[in-house]
Parts: structure tokens; sequence; C-alpha cells
């Protein structure tokens, strides 16, 4: 990150017309101006840097700024080094992030997601922000896009990267029982190409790093992109909205399912779920199942295992629908006919 960086009293020089649409675009992404400061995740890339550079000349003195260091490369923290040179220069306070172990073993990258939102999540609300912003942009939506149709995904999964959404420590790690504020997480940059981006911060000479592991080709998103970028008929804004097409349609399943949830409900213990499944179809079994274990899971904070509203749950579906039951998430799962039960599953015994 050596290129010339701009202090606070020789600002960043930006096109005025990208300044405006960053900003309504991040005030339709919260669904209000920020009411107070907006914390950045900024990992030193092109479109971090420019999301960045954006939000501090549209909101001035009220953007603070982490990048998250995951420990997996010797690299990281020089370029974690170099964010925090450019937002001291800039006057924008800044955080470096790091776990106490970096993580190991199988789904790299999914750990080091996990970690990220509890690093990021944590440190925004320690900061009383309004909001965290990542800066996923429309290429990204295409390749998840893409990488999720080829997996067989539905209106969920191909809903892809959404626009907002909130965090809950006690649901997102099993900790903080009793954190009642969630943090809301926005994509002010999910209609913005990443060519866009990246020439904006050369354009406004705004230091910036290409992580390697964009290029890995252990990584799937890699392919996808290569394939994106050698088939020009393959529409990345199309993909895009593609993926908002799906996320409306799955918003309004979801708002159908929790009135179903409320007329099936069963009287049931504390703690626990009791569901009416008679003759509903399989897809809306699939996410009142989602929903029952994500209830019982903030219910008990401690349950084992990570969790997400798009979590695969077919085989607990197809153990349900025979008659019999499984755990997953650390919830346990039964059925007596259309009764399906929900509860904490027992702590696993250690050998």
């Amino acid at each position: 990150m050596d290129a010339p960086r701009p202090s606070a009293a020789d600002p960043v020089s930006l096109d005025p017309a990208a300044v405006a649409r960053f900003a309504r675009d991040l005030a339709a992404a919260i669904g209000a101006a920020p009411a107070g400061p907006v914390a950045l995740a900024v990992s030193g890339g092109p479109d971090s840097m420019a999301m960045l550079a954006l939000a501090h000349a549209a909101h001035p003195g009220r953007v603070i700024a982490a990048t998250v260091d995951h420990r997996l490369r010797p690299d990281a923290a020089d370029e974690a080094a170099g964010v925090a040179r450019w937002c001291r220069d800039a006057g924008i306070p800044h955080a470096t992030l790091a776990p106490e172990q970096p993580p190991r073993g199988a789904s790299i990258q999914a750990q080091a997601r996990q970690l990220r939102y509890q690093l990021l999540g944590r440190w925004a609300l320690g900061e009383g922000a309004a909001a965290l912003l990542t800066a996923h942009h429309a290429d990204d939506q295409a390749e998840t896009f893409l990488m999720r149709a080829v997996r067989g995904s539905g209106p969920a999964g191909l809903a892809g990267i959404r626009r907002g959404w909130t965090w809950h420590p006690a649901r997102w790690d099993g900790t903080g029982a009793g954190e009642a504020r969630g943090l809301p997480i926005v994509r002010p940059l999910l209609g913005w190409r990443r060519a866009t981006l990246r020439a904006l911060a050369e354009a406004a000479a705004l230091p910036f790093v290409d992580d390697p592991s964009n290029a890995d080709p252990r990584h799937d998103r890699t392919g996808v992109r290569a394939l994106l970028a050698g088939s020009p008929a393959l529409d990345v804004e199309g993909l895009a909205r593609a993926a908002q097409h799906c996320a409306e349609t799955d918003a309004a399943l979801a708002e159908t399912v929790a009135w179903i949830e409320r007329a099936r409900l069963l009287p049931s213990p504390a703690g626990e779920r009791v569901l009416d499944m008679a003759a509903l179809p399989r897809e809306l079994r699939r996410r009142l199942v989602r929903r029952a274990i994500g209830h019982v899971r903030s219910l008990a904070p401690a349950a084992e295992g990570s969790w997400s509203d798009s979590a695969q749950v077919e085989s607990l579906l197809d153990a349900l629908e025979a008659g019999s039951g499984a755990t997953q998430a650390g919830v346990a799962a039964s059925s007596a006919g259309d009764r399906w039960r929900f509860r904490p599953a027992p702590p696993r015994r250690s050998a």
C-alpha cells in the first residue's frame, strides 16, 4: 500500500455524483439516513477502500473503520497497518481486530467468515455504531448466485447476498445471552460494479492491495469469477437482478411462513417448539423447521454448533417426514405423525 496517501488537510478527490449515489444507496440499505456513526469493514482491497472514501465524503466525522487480520497470511498485518495509516491521515478512527487463534482444519473460508463477523459485530456494537457496512458489490452477487444455482439452492439461497440483515451476538456465536440489541449489517454497494469501484480507487489515488486468495484455484468462487470474466453473455447485472427477485420472493415467503407458524403452534414446555405440520408442502415445512431451530437456539444460547437461517436441513426433513428424528445445530427434533417437536439437545458425553 505504497500509493500516495491523502491527509485530513488534503482530502480525497471524488466525483460528487458518486458520493451522492453512495449516500442514497446507504440510506436505502439502512432504511433512513444513519442516526449514529457508521462502522466499516475495510480489508484494504480496492472495493472496501473505495467504500471507505465514499462514506468519509458522504458522512464526514461519522465514520469508523476496522480491519480483520485472520492471522492466515503473513502480509495481512501489513495490509491492516496500511489501512490504519490512511484512516489516521484522514481523521477516521480505526481498529485492527484479530482472533486469539487463526481458523484451522476444514472449511477455512467458512470459519474465517464466522470469526470476522464475531469480531466486527462486537466491535461495532461496542462503538455504538448505527450499522456495519461491508463492500459486497454486484459482481460478488452474480458469483454467489451462480455458485448456489449449481448447488441446487432454492429461493433463499439464490437470494444471494442480502442488502441488509441483523447480527445478534447470542444467535451468531452462542454467547452473549441477554444482549438484546442487534447490529444492522448493510451492503450499500450491491448495485455497483467491481470495475467501477476499482476505477474510483485508482482515480482518487487510494492505497489498496489485491488479496491473493481471490486468485486461489482452491476456492470455488475463483472459478466462477473466471467464468464470468470470460463469458460476456453471462450478464453480471442481470444475474444480480435475478438474485434481487429471489430475495423479494423469499421475503414474501418468510412473511407467509410467519403467519402459518402462528396458526400451527401447539402448546409446549418452555424452551421448546411444537408445530402441527399436517398437509403442508415441503418448502413450508423446510422453512418452519429452520424457524423452530432458530427459536430454540435463541432461548438456549449455549447450544452447540453454528446456525444460519439458510442452513441445509434436508436430512433432518427426511427423518422427520419418515416419523423419526435427528439432531441439528444443538437442537433435537422428533416427530409423532404431523406433530413435530424441537427442543435443546442434551449435552454430548465426553469420551
